[in-house]
């Protein structure tokens, strides 16, 4: 099973896709924050990024879902910088610090080759929206070296639907992180005023590209939607209600992740309501409600 941007898309549509892109940079709308800054020239937007990617890391993870990692790994590549401002942000040094280095689009797709020549199953691009230009830009220069694995669109969803239909056929999976159901704890919590509108139409439009995760004999995921979830403490993240909005508007045969490793990180403890991990009677409760709704993969 090659992936669809080989065996759906010719190097000109590439190409025209990447163009398309580029010129949502000139006056920044990649993402709904829709900053208007021109990031050929500046990097003052919300995401504090210019045209060139900045890069923290990239390795073979083995700390991903299983049906990324396989037996060699799921080839992730770190962004740094981020269109969100989570004050509990586990990765606060990358996203927020911005700690990385700034790179070219040919030494991006020499990483994309270096980890498919590690053995890894996946691209994983943690991070990626504001950077789905110069990340196309490098596929092409990737697949025209051999690159023939999955790309996996790792983000906080927030996601344009206008960026995400240019990357129709582009992205094999797209693992999206539902944070919050509701848009005044968006606002509180990671400075934006309308992620519950936002998420629910960029998981409608990435599951409209995909559709449910598809796992082949080998238990390596090749195409499909992978959500996840992180349970906060005090149900600050609205858990029932976006597994309602997975089971009724999205499939109840989503593959979900129900991640329970929330800690107190970066600004949580200013808050009183954040600054405590979760209990086992928390993240129990938001497990019986998922199968209660029919959901069952991705968390037995």
């Amino acid at each position: 099973m090659l992936p669809s941007y080989i065996s759906e898309l010719s190097f000109q549509e590439l190409k025209e896709r990447r163009d398309k892109l580029y010129e949502l940079l000139e006056a920044c709308r990649l993402c709904p924050n829709e900053c208007g800054v021109d990031r050929k020239v500046n990097d003052n937007g919300i995401c504090r990024s210019g045209y060139l990617p900045i890069v923290s890391s990239y390795f073979p993870h083995f700390g991903e879902e299983p049906p990324l990692v396989g037996r060699f790994g799921s080839g992730t590549v770190f962004f740094s910088n981020c269109n969100l401002d989570c004050k509990f942000c586990q990765n606060y040094d990358i996203s927020h610090y911005g700690i990385g280095k700034e790179i070219s689009v040919d030494e991006l797709a020499s990483i994309m080759l270096y980890l498919q020549n590690r053995g890894c199953h996946n691209i994983n691009f943690v991070t990626p929206t504001h950077f789905t230009p110069q990340i196309v830009d490098a596929l092409i220069i990737a697949r025209e070296r051999g690159l023939e694995i999955p790309l996996v669109y790792n983000c906080g969803g927030y996601e344009s639907v206008e960026t995400l239909k240019l990357l129709d056929k582009i992205i094999d999976i797209y693992m999206p992180d539902i944070k919050y159901s509701s848009n005044e704890n968006a606002l509180k919590y990671s400075g934006v005023t309308n992620y519950w509108d936002v998420v629910q139409s960029a998981l409608k439009e990435m599951h409209k590209q995909v559709g449910d995760l598809v796992i082949n004999k080998s238990g390596i995921a090749k195409r499909g939607l992978l959500i996840r979830h992180l349970v906060l403490p005090n149900d600050i993240a609205g858990s029932k209600k976006v597994l309602n909005f997975i089971a009724n508007e999205i499939s109840k045969n989503s593959y979900v992740n129900i991640m329970d490793q929330y800690h107190p990180a970066y600004l949580a403890r200013t808050f009183t309501e954040l600054n405590r991990p979760i209990t086992n009677s928390e993240y129990e409760e938001v497990l019986s409600y998922a199968k209660e709704i029919g959901l069952n993969r991705g968390f037995l």
